[in-house]
C-alpha cells in the first residue's frame, strides 16, 4: 500500500535504533491512522439510515491473512498464517509458502492486519482456499534461494540458444525456478501461438526437472520487468496493481483526453492503466 522512506534523516538517528526500525514504526503508525479512518467511516455508513451509500454485502474475512509478493505462481497475493508466526513478521520478511497444488514458494510480506481485511473486502474475497505460510525463511532457506537465483541466471542463455536452434519466434522475458525446484518456468512473448513441444523436451533433458513455458502479454511483460513510467514513478502494474483492467479509448474521451495514442500509451505500448483510476471516481 505505502511505506515511509526517510533516508534523509539517517545522520540524526541514534546508534541504538536503526533506520529500518524507525521507518517500520512510522509506517505502522501511519497505516493504523488510515485503517481507523476507513473503519470509522464504514461504521458510520452502516449506522446511518438516511445515507444512500451502498455497502458491500461481503463480510470481513477474520482469518489470519497476509498479503505477499511472490515471483512464482501461487495464484494469489494472499496467504493464511498462524497467529504465532504473524506476530513475528514484519514488512518484507521472507516466508516459505505451501500451495494447495503441492509445491512451495518463497514470498515477501507486503501487508498484514486490518488493512488486508479491508482490501480483501473491497476485492470481494471471502472464505476461499488459500496457500499457507509454513515458516519464516531461515539460513538454509536463504542459501537455497541464492542457489535458485544462480540456476535461473545460468538457464537464460541455454533457453535462448535452444529457441534459436528450433527457429522459434519467441522473446524471452523472465525465468523462475520454484523454491522446491519441482518446476522451472520460462516466460516469453510472441506475436502468435508457438509450437514449443520439442523445445520443452530439450530443456527438460538439460535441467532434469519439469519445464513450463508461459506466453504472456505486453502488460504482463512490463509488470515482470518493471521500470519508470512517463510520470517519473514506478510502473503501477509492478508496484501495486494486482490485476489488469480493460482500458479503451472511450475511457480517455470521457475524461476529455482527446490526444494522440502515443501520449496515452505506456512503455508497454498499451493504453496507460492509470486512465482507469479517475473514471472509477467520476
Amino acid at each position: 500500500m505505502f511505506h515511509i522512506n526517510i533516508p534523509h534523516i539517517e545522520d540524526r538517528i541514534p546508534d541504538k535504533e536503526s533506520l529500518k526500525e524507525i521507518q517500520t514504526r512510522y509506517t505502522e503508525t501511519y497505516q493504523n491512522l488510515i485503517v481507523n479512518k476507513i473503519l470509522n467511516y464504514q461504521r458510520h455508513v452502516s449506522d446511518c439510515v438516511n445515507c444512500e451509500v451502498e455497502t458491500s454485502a461481503i463480510p470481513f474475512d477474520m482469518r489470519n491473512i497476509v498479503e505477499v509478493q511472490c515471483k512464482g505462481l501461487l495464484g494469489t497475493d494472499f496467504v493464511e498464517i498462524s497467529s504465532d508466526l504473524l506476530e513475528d513478521l514484519k514488512h518484507e520478511d521472507v516466508v516459505i509458502v505451501q500451495s494447495s497444488a503441492d509445491f512451495q514458494e518463497c514470498a515477501k510480506i507486503q501487508e498484514k492486519g486490518d488493512i488486508v481485511r479491508i482490501k480483501r473486502k473491497e476485492l470481494g474475497l471471502f472464505g476461499e482456499d488459500l496457500p499457507y505460510v509454513v515458516r519464516k525463511a531461515n539460513e538454509k532457506d536463504f542459501e537455497r534461494i541464492q542457489e535458485n537465483l544462480l540456476k535461473e541466471k545460468e538457464a537464460i542463455p541455454i533457453f535462448k540458444e535452444k529457441v534459436k536452434k528450433h527457429g522459434l519466434e519467441m522473446k524471452f522475458v523472465d525465468v523462475h525456478l520454484q523454491f522446491d525446484r519441482k518446476k522451472l518456468f520460462f516466460f516469453y512473448t510472441a506475436n502468435g501461438r508457438v509450437d514449443f513441444r520439442q523445445l520443452a523436451k530439450d530443456l527438460a533433458s538439460v535441467f532434469r526437472t519439469r519445464i513450463e513455458l508461459r506466453q504472456i502479454g505486453a502488460r504482463d511483460e512490463a509488470k515482470k520487468i518493471g521500470g519508470i513510467g512517463m510520470c517519473g514513478r514506478e510502473f503501477c502494474c509492478s508496484s501495486f496493481m494486482n490485476n489488469f483492467k480493460r482500458i479503451t479509448t472511450q475511457i480517455a474521451s470521457e475524461q476529455n483526453l482527446n490526444t494522440s495514442l502515443s501520449k496515452l500509451s505506456g512503455p508497454c505500448g498499451k493504453l496507460k492503466c492509470c486512465l482507469s483510476f479517475e473514471i472509477e471516481t467520476n
